[in-house]
């Protein structure tokens, strides 16, 4: 939900210190200017929270069904501490939506619970691209503090 309280942790507290992460981002080309600006938003916000630029892997597949397949090979690598999932679905007129919505989604999270491998859905599912244009940046910075956030936690447990 668009301004919703998600709650946050302190700007010192470990789980947000990315300097020995190495993350990957996947993401979707369809919609490109609002998935560049997401990817742009993701990385910045990764390298304000310590991850080396060196250490950040972005492969770029044609669409949000296509992400879930790349974020499994990098999965395998057996690589990262955590990925990122980026893409934008904005709704049509046909059921089109929601079968690409709820098929990337589902896959997205098959990959994180069969690898056990934070991955940050930053996949929006919009009704119109206005709204994408206003969530772009904030949840392109909110995916990587939880890429950040879940693998230090992972490391933790």
């Amino acid at each position: 939900m668009f301004g919703a309280d998600k709650g946050t942790l302190d700007s010192t507290d470990s789980r947000l210190n990315g300097k020995k992460l190495t993350i990957g981002i996947v993401q979707a080309r369809f919609n490109e200017p609002i998935t560049n600006s997401l990817s742009e938003a993701c990385k910045a916000e990764l390298i304000a929270l310590g991850v080396l630029e060196k250490n950040i892997d972005l492969v770029r597949v044609p669409g949000a069904l296509e992400v879930p397949v790349a974020l499994m090979a990098m999965a395998e690598k057996l690589k990262y501490d955590a990925l990122v999932a980026v893409g934008c679905i904005i709704r049509g007129e046909t059921y089109h939506f929601e079968l690409v919505a709820n098929e990337s989604g589902a896959g997205v999270s098959r990959v994180a619970l069969d690898y056990q491998l934070p991955i940050a859905n930053a996949i929006l599912t919009t009704e119109n691209l206005e709204q994408a244009i206003a969530r772009k940046i904030e949840k392109g910075r909110d995916a990587a503090r939880v890429a950040v956030e879940m693998a230090n936690l992972l490391e933790e447990i």
